[in-house]
């Protein structure tokens, strides 16, 4: 099964040197039947990447912990067998849960299959979505409109081998 896992740049860095994405339970993405049923598609590349914006999401709220952290989305999608990817089936319907999956142990970067990050033109719009997080949260309809304007930017897709070159 494809993942996506949110990270940040410094996430990223670091998950680069330890040669694995963890330690576990690893918060991911994924094509899951609740996903399935809210994005009303059969087309597995739109579910994907429906996972792989709900990851850049996430990772908006990463960022928002780390504050020192450059502004940019940054989402690993990784290969783990079906089993390992657990929906909670509690909050299948839970809006802010669709496509949430938990991977228990470590995940060894030689899994992964590709990195998306922005390109440095969306810190602007990511900042702008980080710092409005918290008031969108709270239903203020201006701060959600800041917030979806980091979905505006596309993610890059990068090969695995260009890591280094990223957290440079």
């Amino acid at each position: 099964m494809r993942v996506y896992v949110p990270l940040t740049l410094p996430g990223l860095a670091a998950a680069h040197r330890a040669g694995e994405l963890g330690p576990g339970p690893l918060a991911a993405y994924a094509v899951t039947p609740a996903l399935r049923e809210w994005y009303v598609s059969d087309d597995i590349e739109e579910l994907e990447y429906a996972a792989l914006s709900r990851a850049a999401a996430a990772s908006l709220r990463l960022l928002a912990g780390a504050p020192d952290a450059a502004r940019r989305r940054v989402v690993v999608a990784v290969d783990v067998p079906d089993q390992d990817a657990v929906a909670d089936p509690d909050r299948g319907l839970d809006a802010g849960a669709l496509g949430e999956v938990r991977i228990a142990a470590a995940v060894p970067m030689a899994k992964a299959a590709a990195v998306h990050v922005d390109a440095d033109d969306a810190e602007g719009d990511v900042s702008a979505a980080v710092a409005a997080l918290g008031a969108a949260d709270h239903g203020d309809d201006d701060a959600q409109f800041t917030v979806d304007g980091a979905d505006d930017h596309e993610l890059l897709w990068f090969g695995v081998q260009e890591i280094p070159n990223i957290v440079g």
